[in-house]
């Protein structure tokens, strides 16, 4: 288990959050298959999650708002631009707390790593997590929040605790039926959660690549199926891997509103357009939710879940 350094800051309660200097690292986009290079710099209290195209001079600061695609991940930008693949990241910020950061990249997507958040929660283990001098807010559901299509759903329900609950039913001989119920905590993200990999087939990886995407996919970072087995020589990082990669590309998509989530996500047979509904809806309902300290809540145990 990794030890996530934080500094302390005087005082009682949870603090917003921002890395204590810059780091960077250089990996393969997914689409394009061309180094892209990833850099982070703290930001100061209330400045929320920024992300920039420096190639472009672009900068789109991180909202349900900005999200303009999510047919294979989730993508923000503009007229002027787009990141594409930003959710892998996104659930490492949720993981460790993040409120205020600034995300470079000199291409339209971020580095794919390995698949997971594993890279990305190294990247934020050698920069350091600086705690601020300004109240940690984050989103308390207060009444239930639903976006169906057919028989799949995601909702948001009020709970004590930050919950994700995912079920995924592929017609495959070794995914099938699958579930994972997480209790959000960062050390209990990088043990569950993190090395969880993306995963996709190789009928469908063939296709895109004859359109030009998906030219960085590999199994170096992603876990590839045939129509009856897997292809990794390794195997899986965990039984039920691809439920657990759910919930950490669920976590990455209800980062997209800025704010840790105090309620009960859950799942069946989601998608990044269905997560991306359900944070519009819930954030154009004021009714459903409130921007809460951490320090007013009664949840003891969820203020902890940052230790």
């Amino acid at each position: 288990m990794y030890d996530v350094q934080i500094e302390e800051r005087k005082g009682d309660g949870v603090q917003q959050r921002t890395i204590k200097k810059p780091v960077e690292v250089v990996g393969v986009g997914l689409h394009k298959g061309e180094p892209i290079r990833l850099r982070l710099e703290p930001l100061g209290t209330d400045s929320g999650i920024v992300f920039y195209r420096e190639d472009i001079a672009l900068s789109i600061p991180l909202s349900p708002a900005a999200v303009i695609d999510t047919r294979m991940a989730t993508v923000i930008g503009n007229e002027k631009g787009f990141i594409s693949t930003i959710e892998h990241f996104l659930s490492a910020l949720y993981a460790y707390g993040i409120d205020n950061l600034r995300v470079i990249v000199d291409g339209n997507e971020m580095p794919i790593m390995d698949g997971s958040a594993i890279s990305f929660c190294l990247l934020l283990d050698e920069a350091g997590i600086e705690e601020q001098d300004a109240a940690k807010r984050i989103i308390r559901i207060k009444k239930p929040v639903e976006v169906t299509d057919g028989e799949k759903f995601v909702r948001l329900l009020p709970a004590k605790n930050a919950l994700f609950d995912f079920r995924i039913k592929f017609d495959h001989p070794v995914i099938g039926e699958q579930s994972h119920r997480f209790e959000f905590g960062t050390h209990s993200f990088i043990d569950e959660i993190a090395r969880a990999r993306t995963f996709g087939f190789a009928k469908d990886i063939q296709y895109l690549q004859s359109q030009n995407l998906a030219l960085g996919a590999s199994l170096q970072n992603a876990i590839g199926l045939d129509e009856h087995r897997i292809l990794n020589p390794e195997g899986l990082r965990f039984d039920n891997e691809f439920a657990r990669h759910k919930v950490l590309d669920a976590m990455g998509d209800m980062m997209v509103t800025g704010y840790n989530i105090l309620g009960h996500y859950e799942a069946f047979a989601g998608s990044h357009h269905l997560n991306y509904k359900l944070t519009s809806k819930l954030l154009a309902d004021s009714s459903s939710f409130e921007l809460v300290a951490v320090t007013s809540l009664q949840s003891r145990a969820f203020a902890k879940s940052f230790a």
